[in-house]
């Protein structure tokens, strides 16, 4: 049987050559059939890669509290009437929420306040400009941050909200070259704070920092929120210099009638967010739903806060994309369906062509089977060069692709052998209708034919 299948192997490369011009154009369609099935698929993948990474930057199983001013919602021509109504007062997010959260919720496996303040970093005359922030120890669990060097918050610097810090490795290469920082000094604004630890370095692209709005983590210094709340700014105390802009008419306290202030500052929150992670991306929205009714509970039902499912978002936009990709696909398929149709309507016309050659086989003694062998093999030959060639212009189209337009492609292995398996597939069923054609013809008439 082997031998009989080489046999007629030599028959379909011979006729293949007899007419390669034709055979070429014949096996166009499964050539860039092919190609286009694994360029789509190769965009589909890098897109698909894209979105996890973003779920892993921003938490797969995280939810995000963000302080927002309190919502005016009110009919037009209502402010005189409305006047002298009671403002309802919102002490905004707080570490009080913080600590609620954590003793109310066990599906919460860390949690974390965060703190963002713009300061200046100094250290052997070298000054640069960034941001402080204070978190607790749990920040770099949730955020997937590694201390390369040093170790992270201890419950004791916590609590006695120690002058201590652990930085960014950016921090560590600027203002650290050629020596080990931990235990050594760095000035943030008017504090000195001591080094204890190195966070890993955090590999983000400028899309990523644009399109999630994250920012750049390597070059910023980590403290204790208590540090921070202690020794540098705590939103949620009136203090003297607050109060010397109010008698200077300069500052509005939120939900105040005064029109005509300047408007200095009117974020009263004491954190700008809370970043949790849940033991189960399947509680995210659950989590999400009693956290709105808790936090408008303890801020007197004033809704000064937004809840981001990070999950939810990039799930919606990975099913666009694949739903996008499975178009692509679709449409780079029908190039496929196409060459197939090419290729029964070239063999069918060879059929009509060697009708003597079939005869002259069959007088010989060449059986129905051999004569279906031949042609199918044929078609077979056809698809699986114009395959290979496929799957080489597939990968140059992806290449080009992510070259010329910055669009991320990985060529999977599994969608070059897909496209190839449906390549022999299509050259099998459009090539066994002219192959059975062929060998249901009379010997005599065959011979007869001119």
């Amino acid at each position: 049987m082997l031998q009989k299948i080489l046999y007629n192997f030599d028959i379909a490369i011979e006729a293949i050559q007899r007419n390669k011009l034709r055979a070429f154009l014949t096996s166009l369609g499964i050539i860039f059939g092919v190609g286009s099935v694994i360029a789509m698929l190769a965009i589909g993948t890098g897109a698909q890669q894209e979105v996890l990474s973003q779920m892993q930057l921003l938490g797969t199983n995280n939810v995000i509290i963000q302080p927002v001013l309190e919502q005016v919602d009110q009919p037009i021509g209502d402010d005189e009437g409305n006047e002298n109504e009671a403002k309802k007062y919102s002490p905004g997010l707080n570490l009080y929420d913080v600590e609620s959260i954590k003793n109310v919720l066990p599906e919460i496996e860390y949690l974390s306040p965060e703190i963002v303040f713009e300061s200046n970093f100094i250290r052997n005359a070298r000054m640069r400009s960034g941001k402080l922030v204070g978190v607790n120890a749990d920040y770099f669990s949730i955020n997937n941050f590694t201390v390369e060097e040093g170790n992270n918050f201890s419950d004791i610097q916590m609590e006695n909200a120690e002058p201590v810090c652990v930085i960014g490795y950016d921090v560590k290469t600027k203002f650290f070259a050629g020596t080990d920082p931990i235990g050594k000094k760095i000035k943030v604004g008017n504090l000195w704070l001591t080094v204890i630890g190195v966070l890993n370095k955090k590999e983000l692209t400028t899309e990523s920092i644009q399109n999630l709005g994250i920012r750049n983590y390597n070059l910023d210094i980590f403290a204790p929120v208590t540090t921070v709340l202690l020794r540098f700014k705590n939103r949620a105390l009136v203090t003297k210099d607050d109060l010397d802009a109010r008698r200077g008419g300069n500052f509005i306290i939120f939900g105040g009638p005064n029109e005509g202030e300047e408007e200095v500052d009117k974020n009263y929150h004491q954190i700008d967010k809370l970043v949790l992670r849940v033991t189960d991306s399947k509680y995210s929205v659950s989590v999400a739903e009693v956290l709105s009714r808790m936090l408008k509970r303890r801020h007197n039902g004033v809704v000064d806060f937004e809840i981001i499912v990070p999950e939810q978002l990039l799930q919606q936009e990975q099913r666009t994309k694949r739903i996008f990709n499975i178009v692509l696909s679709s449409i780079a398929s029908i190039s496929l369906l196409v060459g197939g149709i090419g290729i029964m309507n070239i063999m069918l016309a060879s059929v009509v062509e060697r009708y003597r050659e079939i005869g002259v086989r069959m007088a010989v003694g060449a059986q129905k089977r051999d004569i279906e062998l031949q042609f199918l093999t044929e078609a077979l030959a056809i698809s699986i060069s114009g395959g290979f060639i496929g799957i080489l212009l597939g990968m140059i189209f992806s290449y080009t692709i992510e070259a010329s337009a910055d669009i991320a492609t990985i060529v999977n292995p599994s969608s070059i052998f897909i496209s190839f398996g449906v390549a022999l597939l299509i050259g099998v069923v459009f090539g066994y209708f002219p192959a059975k054609r062929a060998a249901q013809q009379d010997p005599v008439h065959a011979l007869r034919h001119e």
